[in-house]
């Protein structure tokens, strides 16, 4: 399909250098990017930001998310831990629950904090999603979170590389997560930039129209 295809169309750099060391050798990719033939586009969704736009200003509450799909390389036992470690917190993971796309939408609008200790990405929704609805991400920094979120939304790598390493570093992680939480309201600013440069680099579609007109 890549071959027979003009253009292919990638999330992030991230998204190309992880399809690139599998399948291309290292002289093949700056040719092909050079022909076009891989682009990075980002996910043409702009349409998300006014689908929110109902539960951007919902009342906030001490809600820390897992929006994630349950899956061994989302780490779900570091959320589960942290639960355990911040019970002034509510911990809530989406998938526990049965939730309609309101009622998911609605809990995402009354979360402040949603969590991220994915060991693969490569755009991830569901914080755009977050920041559409004054939630703030706190990602590390790997995989397509480096080069997409501004330093204030990512935590070091290190901390979450594994759950045995997570646990070594769990005092640095939840005082991150304590101090967002407690000054939720000074981080609105930042989150409102981080929301529109996501939107024009990685969640509208003016690349990949560019490329077919």
């Amino acid at each position: 399909f890549f071959d027979a295809i003009n253009h292919n169309y990638f999330a992030t750099d991230f998204h190309i250098q992880l399809w690139s060391d599998c399948f291309l050798h290292p002289d093949a990719k700056k040719s092909l990017m050079m022909s076009k033939k891989i682009v990075k586009t980002g996910w043409p969704m702009e349409y998300l930001k006014d689908t929110l736009v109902p539960y951007s200003n919902l009342e906030k509450e001490n809600i820390i998310l897992f929006p994630h799909r349950i899956a061994p390389e989302k780490q779900l036992d570091i959320f589960r831990d942290l639960a355990q470690a911040l019970p002034e917190y509510k911990f809530v993971i989406a998938q526990d629950q049965q939730l309609s796309k309101h009622e998911y939408h609605t809990l995402l609008g009354k979360s402040k904090i949603v969590f991220s200790a994915n060991l693969q990405e490569t755009l991830g929704i569901s914080c755009f999603e977050a920041l559409c609805v004054n939630a703030f991400p706190l990602v590390p920094n790997r995989l397509s979170y480096t080069e997409m979120y501004f330093d204030t939304f990512k935590y070091p790598s290190k901390w979450t590389e594994d759950y045995d390493t997570y646990t070594a570093y769990r005092p640095d992680l939840c005082r991150a997560i304590i101090s967002h939480m407690d000054n939720y309201k000074t981080r609105l600013p930042m989150l409102k930039k981080q929301t529109e440069a996501l939107h024009e680099r990685f969640f509208s579609a003016k690349e990949l129209i560019r490329r077919l007109v």
